[in-house]
């Protein structure tokens, strides 16, 4: 019996369920995750793959928001400040310190963004990872030898925190079922189910494997559906006020030569006023990002020709080496699920990041926030359950949580890409040594294995080419072409271990090439 089919028979077993979450995004799964911990029975259903949307396409970073601070939310940047540190502890093996230097091109500059950055250490307490510094010019060349001397006075280092973000969601996804909920991906809710007083009673889901119907009773729906929240609103009330805003972000993916160090870049004011960062993530740099208004949120939303050319005119007005649209090995674009301000607000980089939650009948629902504040929005959302709804005033549990995958305190995050494996590291490897097949590589430039895809398939909830190829390693954020010319050997090896014939083979090939040319500039 596999995995899914272990959680299916999950589902058919239970006729009540206490919480039942709609969404397997960063909101959704730390719901799970507390919600089950407290000890209430708790199912999760996705209608794609864990992380499909927005909660893979992210910065890639832990981090309480410089920018935030700028704008005088000191409350947003203290709360994820804390979350920062809580998930240095809980998910070392995601986890990264990472140093940014600010450049400074006047001579104010430098005292003006320390000055700043002392209160963002000040905020951080004892969950600090490093204290800001004035950096001297030849410090910052050092650290930074692609960035452009002309002008340059110096600069301001800071750290902030560095997680891979579809990782981290199937690792809350495995932590939620380690405190036993069930988790599902590929299922999607068609209908709220209502009784006669017109109260929420639970939802009809649909196995998008395999077509079958489920009518599954829960006493509370959570909707961290995020730039899909209010269509899971209309469900109950069709004339149901809006609730989000999306706004879209985009990032490039470049060769490591373009920074050729360690060290991030933070460009402070951009042309569109917001921040902009290069980082170097998986030996690869990423640039971005943006904020751009979007009226209809899609699950795969496409990077604007604007979008594109602003990104590489700004890293181009700081960086000795030229980027052009060729040099982009990859584009993935993500929707932010801002909360509608009282007022309409077109300017989306204005638009807080706080979370809100939202109570109508028996269905909670939760828009905004970021994935640094996952763990105490979900928290926020539990404790608003037991609140309104009478359930036992268990506490919340999560802050001492460990993450499946979790590193000992005194453990060394292991090098290369196996790092996100973790705490079961030394169990993957001797699975990969258990064939000699295993250990054959997926492509030549890069160190996924044939092993990794079959682990995926057993252990990490992996349905689809794209799940792998896309969330459990990132190939296709990294090289969107290496991972088109993987995507054979992945199929067959995927179609060998969940006894698919040659046309599912073909089938995944066409979607997922189709699906991966679109993260390819033309």
């Amino acid at each position: 019996m596999n995995h899914r089919t272990k959680s299916l028979a999950s589902l058919q077993s239970e006729i009540n369920w206490d919480i039942l979450v709609i969404g397997g995004g960063a909101s959704g799964l730390g719901v799970a995750v507390d919600a089950a911990s407290r000890g209430f029975k708790t199912i999760l259903f996705e209608q794609y793959d864990f992380a499909k949307g927005t909660s893979s396409k992210s910065t890639k970073l832990v981090h309480g928001g410089v920018r935030y601070l700028a704008q005088g939310d000191i409350k947003l940047v203290s709360e994820a400040l804390r979350e920062r540190g809580l998930l240095a502890k809980n998910a070392r093996h995601l986890f990264k310190t990472q140093k940014f230097i600010i450049p400074s091109y006047n001579w104010w500059g430098g005292p003006y963004y320390a000055f700043g950055l002392k209160l963002y250490d000040f905020l951080s307490k004892k969950l600090s990872l490093g204290p800001s510094r004035l950096v001297k010019k030849k410090s910052v060349i050092q650290m930074l030898p692609t960035l452009k001397t002309d002008n340059l006075f110096g600069g301001v280092s800071y750290f902030d925190g560095q997680f891979d973000d579809a990782r981290l969601a199937l690792n809350l996804a495995q932590t939620a079922e380690q405190h036993g909920a069930t988790v599902l991906n590929y299922m999607k809710v068609l209908k709220l189910n209502k009784t006669d007083n017109n109260d929420i009673s639970g939802v009809i889901v649909e196995d998008q494997e395999t077509g079958n119907q489920f009518s599954v009773n829960g006493k509370v729906i959570i909707n961290a559906t995020g730039i899909f929240t209010d269509k899971i609103l209309k469900m109950y009330n069709p004339k149901h006020k809006k609730t989000v805003v999306p706004s879209q972000g985009i990032h490039l993916m470049l060769d490591k030569s373009y920074l050729q160090g360690d060290t991030a870049l933070m460009i402070p004011k951009t042309s569109d006023g917001r921040v902009l960062f290069i980082i170097p993530w998986y030996d690869k740099v990423i640039a971005g990002t943006t904020d751009t208004l979007i009226k209809k949120p899609k699950i795969e939303p496409v990077p604007l020709e604007e979008e594109v050319d602003f990104i590489l005119d700004t890293i181009n007005n700081y960086l000795t080496k030229k980027a052009e649209r060729s040099d982009v090995l990859s584009v993935f674009s993500g929707l932010r699920p801002l909360a509608k301000p009282k007022k309409d607000e077109t300017n989306t980089k204005e638009v807080s990041r706080s979370h809100k939650i939202i109570v109508d009948n028996n269905l909670v629902s939760i828009v905004g926030g970021k994935w640094t504040t996952y763990r105490k929005m979900a928290e926020d959302v539990v404790d608003k359950v037991i609140e309104t709804y009478g359930y036992e005033k268990n506490p919340c549990k999560t802050k001492s949580i460990s993450l499946v995958g979790n590193l000992s305190q005194n453990s060394e995050v292991p090098g290369n890409h196996l790092y996100i494996y973790g705490g079961q590291l030394n169990e993957y490897l001797e699975f990969e040594k258990s064939n000699e097949e295993y250990s054959e590589k997926i492509h030549p430039n890069y160190p996924y294995t044939k092993g990794q895809v079959v682990w995926s398939v057993r252990n990490e909830y992996v349905q689809t080419i794209e799940d792998f190829l896309s969330r459990r390693i990132r190939l296709l954020l990294l090289d969107s072409r290496a991972a088109i010319e993987a995507a054979h050997l992945v199929a067959a090896t995927m179609a060998k271990e969940l006894g698919q014939n040659g046309e599912w083979q073909e089938r995944q090939i066409q979607e997922f090439t189709e699906l991966a040319n679109t993260y390819i500039l033309n």
